[in-house]
């Protein structure tokens, strides 16, 4: 009893101090021995979420010493093909914990641990949670290698640190130090009006500001006449010293005529709030261009996000007739660079020539509602608040290609989409599976479930979506041997394998019919086992592999080989 409330009062006590931003600045070292430069920040505006780390490079190679920043036990061991790939969590006295993300490999003792426990499930992917006094570790030991695995775009260590709540926070409040002596750029600025009423420059479309760069480097837009509720985004990035990398900012900062009424600054979130990501930058731009404007003000009532501060008026001006405005925008890194954009605004009542043009069809979809389609061949459910906003829904079916309006509106929670497949024999159904249409046209498989007479998928990427067949098995094939050959001097044995229709769902590899730890590299659809992991007895074995794709085609391979231990 007198244990627990010890925990609980410090458990508070932790709570207490770090919610109020008194972070230790030297209690974690640098999780690497290389000089620190950085290809992505804390807070970053990536697909669909904010980066929740330091992407640190590791001078395009692998293998580099991942080190404990404090003491600690490893608490979670993720091993997948995708996401942070090989990751290991390290949690610390003070209530931290460290996370460690696309690693090539883990030391001798962790990797021991999982690979007993992926030998016990016969499955290479795992995800392990250990005990305290399993698994510990002290400040400046080697846990890991640095490497590429997972979604990872090249070879770097993501690094990231947790409170007790599993809320993200910013690497660099702790101490850690980056070398940074540039300036951000803002590259780009845009008006954005409220309503039908207001406008800017005669418009009521968003409109690009013309801007001008000064002598000190800061930025001056051309006046803009304006009248109305208007908001502002610009379109920045920074960089750091030693890189090219285009980063995100660390604060964005809105005043008009000297008062604070926006602020944006990636120090903490949680993963729950990352998807208003969608709603914080301006959507259909980047669906259409691949630009994230970020918008110095709040459009849409779901936007909740932490990450806001000293916000006025949801960060919309309001505009009245014959008075004049300054509105300064400061583009922050964390170090305190800033680059600022001065933006003189005329108040001016006018005529509207450039009307927002709204295209209505025969569907309106209200947010806070649910909202559902339904025709002799789909039925589409859309749960409330899957939507930011009230919209005109555009939907067709054409030859039973279906189009679910377009993907330049995001989509906060799962929508069901199911076909009817009643029509079907049993035989076309055996490799049937739904597929979406990229923006090239290429149709690629999404994750299809079957109920009754239903095929259906759960998404949050509107588009178009058809039923498609996959009757193409997998390929399979040796790397660097051939049946019968002698491995005495291989580490290692690989096989290729390959699927371009559904893609691969699953694999299983033996030799003399006991399951191997084959690692899989999604980048390079390679297997891997290293024969390191057990003795094999006697110099003839064989080696099965067998691989199944999303419909359930499947491949065997065999392959014998000799080897002397």
């Amino acid at each position: 009893m007198v244990r627990n409330l010890v925990t609980i009062i410090f458990l508070c006590t932790i709570n207490l101090l770090f919610s109020q931003g008194n972070y230790p600045k030297d209690y974690f070292i640098n999780p690497v021995e290389i000089p620190l430069v950085l290809s992505g920040t804390f807070g970053e505006l990536r697909s669909n979420h904010f980066h929740a780390g330091l992407d640190i490079k590791t001078q395009s190679q692998e293998g580099f010493k991942i080190l404990a920043t404090a003491d600690g036990y490893v608490s979670r061991i993720n091993v997948s093909l995708w996401g942070y790939g090989n990751a290991l969590y390290v949690t610390h006295p003070n209530g931290f914990t460290t996370v460690y993300g696309h690693l090539k490999s883990f030391s001798p003792e962790i990797d021991a641990f999982v690979r007993k426990k992926q030998y016990a499930e016969e499955s290479f992917t795992i995800r392990l949670y250990p005990k305290a006094d399993q698994l510990k570790v002290k400040k400046g030991q080697v846990i890991a290698l640095s490497g590429n695995s997972g979604s990872s775009g090249g070879p770097h260590l993501h690094f990231e640190v947790r409170d007790v709540k599993s809320n993200i926070l910013n690497p660099m409040l702790f101490g850690i130090n980056i070398p940074d002596h540039k300036n951000p750029t803002i590259q780009s600025a845009f008006t954005y009006t409220k309503n039908s009423d207001a406008q800017v420059n005669q418009s009521n479309k968003n409109v690009q500001l013309v801007i001008n760069r000064q002598a000190n480097g800061d930025l001056l837009a051309n006046k803009i006449y304006a009248y109305g509720s208007i908001g502002f985004g610009i379109n920045a990035y920074d960089r750091l010293d030693g890189a090219l990398n285009k980063n995100g900012l660390y604060d964005l900062m809105m005043k008009v005529n000297g008062q604070k009424t926006f602020q944006f600054t990636a120090n903490k979130f949680s993963f729950d709030e990352s998807r208003l990501i969608n709603s914080y930058i301006d959507y259909e731009r980047f669906d259409r261009l691949r630009q994230r404007v970020q918008k110095c003000f709040i459009e849409h009532e779901m936007n909740n996000l932490s990450l806001y501060k000293n916000v006025i008026n949801d960060g919309f001006i309001q505009i009245k007739d014959s008075m004049q405005y300054t509105v300064s925008i400061a583009a922050k890194d964390f170090e305190g660079n800033t680059t600022r954009l001065i933006i003189p605004i005329q108040g001016k009542k006018d005529s509207v020539i450039i009307p927002k043009v709204i295209k209505k069809t025969d569907r309106f979809f209200k947010y806070k509602e649910v909202n559902q389609i339904k025709d002799s061949l789909v039925s589409v459910y859309f749960p409330k608040n899957s939507f930011f906003e009230d919209f005109y829904f555009d939907y067709t079916n054409e030859n039973g290609m279906v189009k679910l309006h377009n993907s330049s509106v995001p989509v906060q929670k799962s929508f069901k989409l199911s076909f009817d497949i009643s029509n079907y024999t049993e035989e076309e159904l055996k490799y049937m599976h739904i597929a979406k249409k990229n923006k090239g046209g290429k149709l690629y498989y999404v994750s299809t479930k079957r109920k009754d007479n239903t095929l259906y998928t759960l998404s949050k990427n509107l588009g178009e979506y058809t039923l498609k067949t996959d009757n193409e098995a997998p390929k399979i094939s040796s790397i660097g041997f051939k049946n019968g050959d002698w491995l005495t001097r291989f580490k290692t044995i690989k096989v290729k394998i390959y699927d371009r229709g559904s893609g691969i769902k699953s694999y299983r590899g033996t030799i003399d019919g006991e399951w191997i730890r084959m690692a899989y590299d999604p980048k390079r659809n390679v297997l891997t086992y290293d024969f390191s992991d057990k003795t094999l007895e006697g110099t003839l074995h064989k080696l099965k592999v067998v691989v199944i794709d999303n419909v359930n085609n499947s491949t065997t391979f065999t392959s014998t080989f000799n080897k002397k231990n």
